[in-house]
């Protein structure tokens, strides 16, 4: 009696359901294949960025010329004679200082203008869409449009000079004056870009915090200092990064107004690739100086991310 009982309680196996079968609990193909879709993109760009980079990397050891249709294989040639090589570290110079004085500028006048423009009003609104007009004129054009405001004869620029007392400004043609006259048409060209990236970083931070410091009898200054700063440096290093990978890769301000002159005063890293490339023709030899920029930029960046990130903890109170 007991077994039957038991036999009893044990449940019935399920039956298998009438008309299914074991291919409907496959993963159809679309299914399987989605991610990798997905991917594809993202792995084709990959591919479109790394296999240049590769092949400059290559062809650097190599005596690579547009004059001849083969190449050697040379080892360290092309690398120590640019580091011999006297014109190597003024290009270097010239970068550096490029793009720390044009960035550096930039990101003051930008915050200063930014801090300005965050207001609700009318002229703010206005001044906020004329300033987007300066980033639709390519480099070369404005460029351009500077050489003619600074011509010595119709220039507006040169007028108002003369009516100061100061005439016959040599601007690019110098070369104490040259780097002056470049930072200064990038000065135009791109603050605008810092207005912009500043001012949505400070649209976008929360108004408690500043609401209750005006509650408590806080002082502009202490605002700034204890909120504002804090809180907007993880936008403003942002802007910064962008401009100064930017800078250090300019080419065509320079080229445009000066060609790398007067002399070799502007021949700045790309500038002197750019010479080796097209003008001798050499590309191996030419292909260093590009390298070596791309590590400047792969240190600065990655030392200002890393910055960033302890800036968006901090911003974040962790």
């Amino acid at each position: 009696m007991a077994v039957k009982i038991e036999e009893r309680g044990k449940a019935a196996p399920p039956s298998p359901t009438p008309g299914r079968s074991e291919d409907s609990n496959r993963v159809p193909w679309s299914r399987k294949a989605r991610p990798y879709l997905i991917l594809a993109p993202a792995l084709l760009l990959t591919i479109g960025i790394l296999y240049p980079f590769i092949l400059a990397i290559i062809y650097s050891f190599t005596n690579y010329s547009f004059k001849y249709a083969g190449s050697e294989f040379i080892g360290l040639r092309n690398w120590t004679t640019m580091f011999k090589n006297p014109d190597f570290w003024h290009s270097l110079s010239v970068t550096l200082r490029y793009a720390f004085w044009a960035t550096g500028i930039e990101t003051v006048l930008g915050f200063a203008v930014a801090m300005l423009l965050n207001r609700d009003n009318f002229l703010a609104r206005i001044l906020r869409t004329v300033l987007i007009f300066p980033l639709m004129i390519a480099p070369v054009i404005a460029t351009l449009i500077w050489q003619l405001m600074t011509n010595s004869s119709v220039g507006i620029i040169s007028h108002w000079l003369r009516n100061i007392g100061i005439s016959n400004f040599t601007w690019g043609a110098n070369p104490h004056t040259a780097l002056f006259s470049v930072v200064l048409i990038d000065i135009w060209v791109n603050t605008p870009f810092m207005i912009l990236l500043i001012l949505a970083g400070l649209r976008s931070l929360p108004q408690a915090p500043f609401e209750a410091a005006m509650l408590d009898g806080g002082s502009p200054w202490f605002t700034f200092k204890t909120l504002t700063m804090p809180l907007i440096m993880p936008a403003l290093l942002i802007a910064v990064i962008f401009r100064l990978m930017l800078s250090l890769q300019e080419y065509a301000i320079i080229f445009a107004l000066t060609r790398g002159g007067p002399g070799d005063t502007l021949m700045s890293l790309t500038l002197t690739a750019y010479t080796e490339a097209f003008t001798y023709k050499e590309l191996g030899a030419a292909l260093p100086y590009m390298l070596v920029l791309w590590v400047i930029i792969y240190i600065i960046s990655n030392y200002m991310i890393k910055y960033w990130g302890n800036a968006q903890k901090r911003a974040s109170g962790i």
